[in-house]
């Protein structure tokens, strides 16, 4: 199914303590570039968090924003550091001692001091596990979302692909009439050439309208290149880079019959090859 690369999807959640948003923004890129901008908390798990993407995207800049909000403190007692206490309480006891005044410390200020609590870590392992839960569901609506703008895609680069078969079909059509009066002008050519003969001048012309006149070649490319790219369009994985190849081979088929044309009316179609071409190769960049 084709995917496209643009595409955005949200989602909350909450826990006991956290609420928890992930926001995803997709576009378009050569390769897949995933940049995940995380609170410092949740940074060890930047790993799974490029590997979860990596699961459901194949191609495109892919910014993973997690924001997070403590909804309630938790109850955690205070902890004393006995051994630092007892270090500052004999340090103050022989200042007091050296001092002929001394201000008693209050208990507050010794709890403000540096190591006097022990540092209490909350186990934020369930947050982790929400917050993975969390991003692969926000994965699977940005897939579901590329999906929905692919199918749109899909359909305009096949309506394309009719167009150019129409003006092929111009083409081949007109091509008996064009070859008939190439010939008529190349007999005239060699009449006048024979009156007065000149071998190289002879065959510099004979050249010249041969390859006017071979353009069939370039219409059966064009034809077996749109075949190619409505077969590709019902493939499973993705096929962007390979479309866009396509475009090129496509673009280069109608450059040269352009430049072979030798009348108006094949050069208009060469000229809307072209566009259509262009129309198809600007939408196919942005396909996964």
């Amino acid at each position: 199914m084709i995917r496209s690369m643009t595409a955005f999807a949200s989602c909350e959640a909450n826990t006991d303590s956290y609420t928890l948003v992930w926001e995803i923004r997709s576009v378009n890129h050569r390769y897949l570039d995933v940049s995940p901008r995380l609170p410092e908390i949740f940074r060890s798990i930047e790993p799974l968090v490029r590997e979860a993407v990596g699961k459901h995207l194949k191609r495109g800049k892919i910014d993973c924003n997690l924001s997070y909000r403590k909804d309630k403190q938790g109850e955690e007692s205070i902890e004393i550091n006995d051994a630092r206490l007892n270090q500052l309480l004999n340090a103050a006891t022989r200042i007091e001692s050296s001092m002929n005044e001394f201000q008693a410390i209050s208990p507050l200020d010794i709890l403000r001091w540096p190591g006097i609590q022990s540092e209490v870590r909350e186990n934020l392992e369930p947050v982790y596990a929400v917050a993975m839960t969390l991003l692969n569901e926000a994965l699977a609506q940005l897939v579901e979302s590329r999906e929905r703008e692919g199918a749109e895609i899909t359909n305009m680069v096949d309506s394309r692909c009719g167009l150019i078969q129409e003006q092929m079909l111009i083409a081949k059509t007109r091509l008996p009439e064009v070859q008939a009066q190439l010939r008529e002008k190349l007999q005239k050519k060699i009449n006048d050439l024979l009156e007065e003969p000149e071998q190289a001048r002879l065959e510099q012309e004979l050249v010249y309208f041969l390859q006017k006149m071979d353009v069939e070649e370039e219409l059966d490319r064009l034809e077996a290149h749109v075949k190619e790219v409505r077969r590709i369009l019902g493939q499973e994985e993705p096929v962007g880079r390979r479309l866009d190849f396509l475009m090129q081979e496509l673009n280069r088929e109608a450059n040269t019959l352009g430049s072979k044309s030798a009348d108006v009316q094949t050069t208009n179609v060469s000229i809307e090859l072209k566009v259509l071409i262009e129309q198809m190769r600007e939408q196919i960049q942005n396909i996964e």
